[in-house]
């Protein structure tokens, strides 16, 4: 199979955070996920349960071979290898791996959507997507998601991370 190109959003709330990111890009290396541009690291406020630790977030195009639902299960099992348990719907976690699109397929099935349903409802996936994918175009309303991010105004704080971590 042919590889295709594929965006992947990473956050983490829990731990040395910047080492969460770290061992979650290592981690899909190792599964033959092939990193290929990454965003900066971006802190960015947590959204709906508000008792818990800033996030950092950051956004990579790879390229890949596995097709969509074998992508998924490597994601999640990368998320387990960083400590990710279940927990509350939006709460904290050790890491977060969302599919955010799939070269310009649209996926919808009952374990995957692709375009990621909410990206275009998140700065905190817009602005790091951007930094790396400037002229993208969302396949689903093809519009660019710099208008998309122009438009959007969830309330919620993003900013470009320089923390060091202990």
């Amino acid at each position: 199979m042919s590889e295709t190109t594929i965006y992947l959003s990473l956050g983490t709330n829990l731990g040395d955070r910047h080492v969460q990111l770290s061992k979650g890009l290592a981690e899909l290396q190792k599964a033959g996920i092939q990193l290929v541009k990454r965003s900066g690291i971006y802190e960015t406020e947590p959204m709906d349960v508000f008792d818990q630790p800033w996030f950092l977030n950051m956004v990579v195009e790879s390229t890949t071979t596995l097709e969509p639902l074998g992508l998924l299960d490597v994601c999640k099992q990368v998320e387990i290898e960083c400590g990710r348990v279940p927990s509350t719907w939006h709460g904290p976690r050790h890491m977060d791996i969302d599919i955010l699109l799939y070269a310009e397929r649209e996926i919808a099935s009952e374990r995957l959507t692709i375009p990621h349903p909410q990206m275009r409802e998140r700065r905190f996936v817009l602005i790091p997507l951007l930094e790396i994918a400037p002229e993208l175009v969302d396949p689903v309303t093809q519009q660019p998601y710099a208008k998309i991010l122009e438009r959007l105004d969830e309330g919620k704080k993003v900013f470009s991370s320089q923390i060091n971590e202990s």
